[in-house]
C-alpha cells in the first residue's frame, strides 16, 4: 500500500513539473497571467494553525503563478451556510477559477455545481474527495480520510491501544466523521473499541472538561485521537489534568508547534501529515494551467497524504513549519 502510494506521488511529481514547465512556456508565447482572478473558499477558521498553513500555500503558489488570488472563509464557528454563501459570492463574481473544500456535499451541492454550470473551472481540496468526481470538477487535492482513520487505528493498535476515543471538534463534517469512522475500523482489526466524543471548536475549556471527564468516567480508556490541532491542545491539557499521561496514548490528524513538540519529547505517538500546503499549492497551480494551457490530470483524486510525523522525524518537521510550510 505504502508503495504503491510513493509511486503515485512521484509520478504525479514529475507530471506536475512538466505542467509548470508547460505553463512557462506558454505564459512566454504571450498568456497575460496577470489578468486570472481565482478564489478560494474553505470552511477552516483563521484561528486553526492548519488553515494559516493552507492559505500560505495558496500565496505562494499565487506568487509563483503570477495571478491573482482571493481566499476567504467563514468567521468564527464551523458555518457551511456561511460558506455556501461565499460560494455563490464568488461565482456571481465570474472568476477565472474557484477552490473549494467541501466539509457537507449537501450544504454546499447546489453552490458548487452553479460555478460548474457557469463553466467555472473548479478543483476542491482538503474534503470532498468522494464527490468531486459527481460534482464534475477536475479534481481533489487531499487525502481520502476514512483510509487515513483506518491507519490511524492500525497503528494505535500495534501501540496496543484497546480502548479509544475519538474527538471530534467539528461533528458533521463529513471528512471529520469519515476519520472517526476509518478509525474505529481501523482499531477494531486489532479487536480494540472506539467512542467518539464531541468537541467545540470555539471553546478549548470546555473541550478539555469534556475530555477529563470521558476519561474519569472510563478508566479502561488506554487512547485518543483528535481530528486537528484545535482538538490536540486540549486533549494534551485534559490527559495532564487526569494525570493518565502513563495510560493514554494520544495521536492526532493534522500539525502545530504543540503537536510536533510532544512528539519529539514523546508525549504524543504519531500524527498524521496530509501535507496542507500542498493542498493550497496545488489547485492554483492546477488552475493556471488549465486556462492558459487546457492542461487536465487524470486523476479524480490527487493525494497529498496520509503521511505520519513519528518521534524519528518531528525535529526536521518543526525545522519547516517554522517556515509556515508544514
Amino acid at each position: 500500500m505504502r508503495t504503491r502510494t510513493l509511486k503515485l506521488v512521484a509520478l504525479l511529481s514529475v507530471a506536475l513539473v512538466a505542467l509548470v514547465a508547460v505553463g512557462v512556456r506558454a505564459a512566454q508565447d504571450g498568456t497575460n497571467r496577470g489578468d486570472l482572478r481565482f478564489v478560494v473558499v474553505s470552511h477552516g477558521q483563521a484561528s486553526d494553525p492548519f488553515w494559516s498553513v493552507v492559505e500560505n500555500g495558496v500565496s505562494q503558489a499565487a506568487d509563483d503563478m503570477g495571478v491573482e488570488v482571493e481566499y476567504q472563509s467563514p468567521g468564527g464557528e464551523f458555518d457551511v451556510v456561511a460558506m455556501a454563501q461565499l460560494i455563490d459570492a464568488a461565482v456571481a463574481s465570474e472568476p477565472d477559477g474557484l477552490v473549494v473544500s467541501i466539509p457537507d456535499p449537501d450544504a454546499l451541492g447546489d453552490s458548487i455545481r452553479a460555478a460548474v454550470e457557469a463553466d467555472i473551472p473548479v478543483i476542491s481540496m482538503n474534503s470532498g474527495s468522494d464527490v468531486a468526481a459527481d460534482f464534475g470538477l477536475l479534481t481533489h487535492v487531499g487525502q481520502t480520510e476514512y483510509e487515513a482513520g483506518v491507519g490511524a487505528g492500525q497503528r494505535m493498535g500495534e501501540a496496543g491501544v484497546t480502548n479509544a476515543l475519538c474527538v471530534n471538534q467539528e461533528v458533521g463534517n463529513v471528512a471529520l466523521d469519515e476519520r472517526c469512522r476509518g478509525f474505529t475500523d481501523g482499531l477494531g482489526e486489532s479487536g480494540g473499541t472506539v467512542e467518539v466524543l464531541e468537541a467545540s471548536l470555539a471553546d478549548p475549556g470546555e473541550s478539555q472538561s469534556r475530555i477529563e471527564a470521558a476519561l474519569s468516567g472510563n478508566e479502561e480508556i488506554d487512547g485518543m485521537l483528535t481530528l486537528g490541532p484545535t482538538g490536540a491542545a486540549p486533549a494534551m491539557d485534559a490527559i495532564e489534568a487526569a494525570g493518565v499521561g502513563d495510560r493514554v496514548q494520544l495521536a492526532t490528524f493534522d500539525l502545530s508547534v504543540d503537536v510536533l513538540e510532544a512528539i519529539r519529547d514523546g508525549n504524543m505517538l504519531f500524527a498524521i501529515d496530509q501535507q496542507q500546503y500542498l493542498q493550497g499549492y496545488l489547485p492554483i497551480v492546477l488552475l493556471t494551467l488549465n486556462t492558459t494551457n487546457l492542461n487536465t490530470v487524470a486523476n479524480d483524486v490527487i493525494q497529498t497524504g496520509p503521511g505520519f510525523v513519528t518521534q524519528e522525524n518531528a525535529e526536521r518537521v518543526i525545522e519547516l513549519s517554522e517556515a509556515g510550510t508544514r
